[in-house]
């Protein structure tokens, strides 16, 4: 399980942070070594939208917020939905099911992966896991 952007999910809140990149594709490739985004096709799971673009389809409102910002440029992991192995957003109940079936070093990832995301990630997946689960919000390094 990961965050990614799914257009078929509630909107929700998103964080960001400025990168000072001396151009686009710096910037690409700073963040893919940062996710540890590999292989040949690694360019397609970046997200780019530059002025006076239109708004990307995972983020209808970009231009507009980035514009207000001033920024001329912004980028993003771009990973869809994915469930397994088809391309596809899982109910709440399997990702709870999937969940509860972890075990070992597997279970205590994800729920450190769970409980580190920023507490301003509210989503429905998440109510629902930490009520099932009790897996909740606390700061990590």
């Amino acid at each position: 399980m990961t965050l990614v952007l799914d257009t078929n999910a509630a909107r929700v809140r998103l964080l960001w942070a400025e990168m000072l990149s001396a151009d686009l594709q710096s910037a690409k490739e700073a963040l893919r070594e940062r996710e540890g985004i590999t292989g040949a096709d690694w360019s397609s799971r970046i997200g780019t939208w530059q002025r006076s673009e239109s708004a990307p389809a995972t983020i209808p409102d970009l231009p507009q917020w980035a514009e207000a910002l001033g920024l001329e440029a912004v980028i993003w992991t771009a990973l869809g939905p994915r469930f397994s192995g088809k391309d596809a957003s899982p109910s709440a109940d399997e990702v709870i099911t999937y969940l509860q079936g972890l075990t070992g070093t597997r279970r205590e990832n994800a729920k450190r992966y769970i409980e580190c995301a920023p507490r301003q990630i509210d989503t429905e997946y998440r109510r629902r896991i930490e009520a099932a689960l009790g897996w909740s919000p606390r700061a990590c390094q």
